[in-house]
C-alpha cells in the first residue's frame, strides 16, 4: 500500500482543496491481488487504489470514456507475420498506466483511507491524473499513449485503432496496445531495442522480454513456431466448476442432442451458467474448436435450464481431455490467404435460423474465426451457406485493408471454400438468383 500510495504522491495524481458543497467528491478504496505466474507460483502482491466511479455524474465528471484494445485477429495476424519473419516480439507491462493519463474534467475524491493527511484532514483530493475506477480512466490513457507514438513517428492503424505501425530508414515496428499490456516487434532488433529505450524514458513500464504470458495466453517459442495456449486458463476453470476430475468426451456438443429454449427441465443458477459460458467465450481466443458450442450456449443466457446446464457441462469434459490444445504458429508458412466457410441451415428449431461460420488462414495458421446466428431465416441451404461466404469475404476484405497499411504483400488472391455446390454457383454467376 505504501508503494502505491508513494508511486500515486510522485506522480502527481491529486492536490488537497478544500471541501465545497458543490463538489461531487467520489469515494476510493484499496483493492488487493496476487499476480501469479502461468505455473501458479506467487510472483508479487499487488495493491492499488480505485476510485469509486460509479458515483460520477455524466456530461459533468466525465463526457468521453470510450477506450479501444487490439482485436485478436490482429493480434493473431502480427504475431504470425512475425514468427514467419523471425523477429523479435517483446512484451512490455506499463506501471499504473491510468495514471499516466491526464484529466480534463474536475473530478474530486476523498482522501485514501490510511493515507490522510494530519494537517488537512477535511481536504478532499482535486484529481490531476486519471486513476482507476474511473470512467475516463482508460481513454485518458489511450489519449496519452497515441499523442505520444503519433509524435515519435508512428501512424494509428484505420483498421484497428489499437495498432501502431513505424516505417523508418527501410526498416518497420508494430505496436499492439491492450490497455496497459503492449506488444512490440519489427524487422530489427536493435530499432526495437532503441524504442522500448524511447517508450520507457516516457512512461515508467516494466519489460518483460520475449512475449511469454499475453492476456491470459501463454506464448511457448520453440524451433517449429510459437505455441499459443490458454492450458493455465483452462485448468483454473475446470477447478473452479469442479470438474477437473470429470471424465473426458471427444465432442463439445452431443451430435444427437438438439438445445431449445423451452426443453421441460428444470431451472439451473442462471448467474453460474453466465459465469462459466463467458468464461468459454475467452477461451475462443485460442480455440476455434469451441467456437459453434459456445455460440449455442450463449443463446440461452437469460433462461438456462439442466440440460443447458449439462451440455455446458460436457465441453468442460472436452476441454479436460485438450488441456494441452492451442495454437500453433508455424515458423515456415506462406504467406497465402484463405478461408473455408459453413453453415449450419435451419440449426436452430426454436426460430428456424441459421449459423453463419468461417475461419480464415494467413498461411497455414488460422487467425480469425467466427460462429453467429444469422439475422433471419434462411430458404434453403444455398441461401444459408451463400450468406456464410459473403460473411467470410467481408472479413477477408477487412483483413486486406490491414495487410495493405501493414505493407504485408499477398502473393495470389484469396480463396473461399465452401462445400455448396448450389452456392459456388451463385457466387461465380449470379444469373442463378432468384
Amino acid at each position: 500500500m505504501s508503494a502505491e500510495y508513494d508511486a500515486l504522491v510522485t506522480n502527481g495524481t491529486w492536490k488537497l482543496v478544500p471541501s465545497s458543497s458543490t463538489q461531487n467528491v467520489v469515494g476510493c478504496k484499496w483493492i488487493f491481488r496476487i499476480k501469479r505466474h502461468p505455473d501458479r507460483s506467487v510472483a508479487r502482491y499487488k495493491a492499488r487504489l480505485v476510485a469509486k466511479g460509479f458515483n460520477q455524474r455524466p456530461s459533468i465528471d466525465f463526457t468521453e470514456t470510450y477506450s479501444p484494445v487490439v482485436k485478436p485477429v490482429t493480434v493473431r495476424l502480427i504475431l504470425t507475420f512475425a514468427v514467419t519473419n523471425g523477429w523479435p516480439l517483446r512484451q512490455l507491462d506499463v506501471n499504473n498506466a491510468f495514471l499516466q493519463g491526464s484529466l480534463t474534467d474536475d473530478v474530486y475524491m476523498e482522501q485514501p483511507a490510511g493515507f490522510v493527511d494530519a494537517s488537512l484532514p477535511h481536504h478532499v483530493c482535486k484529481l490531476q491524473k486519471a486513476i482507476y475506477g474511473l470512467r475516463q480512466a482508460p481513454r485518458a490513457w489511450y489519449n496519452e499513449l497515441r499523442t505520444f507514438l503519433l509524435a515519435t513517428g508512428f501512424l494509428n492503424s484505420k483498421c484497428d485503432a489499437s495498432l501502431f505501425v513505424r516505417h523508418r530508414s527501410g526498416q518497420i515496428l508494430y505496436l499492439l496496445v491492450y490497455v496497459d499490456d503492449i506488444i512490440v516487434t519489427g524487422s530489427s532488433q536493435s530499432q526495437v531495442h532503441d524504442f522500448i529505450a524511447v517508450l520507457a524514458h516516457r512512461f515508467s513500464l516494466k519489460d518483460l522480454g520475449q512475449l511469454s504470458f499475453f492476456l491470459g495466453v501463454e506464448a511457448i517459442h520453440s524451433t517449429s513456431g510459437l505455441f499459443l495456449s490458454q492450458q493455465k486458463y483452462t485448468r483454473d476453470l475446470l477447478t473452479k466448476t469442479d470438474m477437473l476430475g470429470a471424465n473426458v468426451v471427444s465432442t463439445p456438443l452431443a451430435l444427437t442432442e438438439s438445445l431449445k429454449l423451452v426443453d421441460g427441465s428444470a431451472p439451473t443458477d442462471a448467474t453460474k451458467y453466465r459465469q462459466v459460458v463467458g468464461s468459454l467465450q475467452y477461451l475462443s481466443l485460442t480455440r476455434p474448436d469451441v467456437s459453434f458450442a459456445v455460440n449455442k450456449l450463449s443463446q440461452y443466457m437469460h433462461r438456462p435450464t439442466t440440460i443447458h446446464w449439462n451440455a455446458v457441462k460436457r465441453v468442460l469434459r472436452y476441454l479436460k481431455g485438450t488441456l494441452n490444445h492451442g495454437l500453433l504458429i508455424r515458423r515456415h508458412s506462406s504467406p497465402h490467404l484463405h478461408a473455408f466457410a459453413d453453415a449450419d441451415w435451419v440449426g436452430d428449431s426454436d426460430d428456424r435460423r441459421s449459423t453463419t461460420a468461417y475461419v480464415v488462414f494467413y498461411g497455414s495458421t488460422p487467425i480469425s474465426w467466427s460462429s453467429k446466428k444469422q439475422h433471419t431465416v434462411a430458404r434453403s441451404t444455398t441461401e444459408a451457406e451463400y450468406r456464410a461466404i459473403a460473411s467470410s469475404a467481408a472479413e477477408l476484405n477487412w483483413i486486406g485493408h490491414l495487410l495493405t497499411e501493414l505493407q504485408i504483400t499477398v502473393p495470389s488472391t484469396p480463396v473461399i471454400y465452401c462445400d455448396n455446390v448450389g452456392a459456388t454457383y451463385v457466387c461465380a454467376n449470379p444469373m442463378f438468383h432468384s
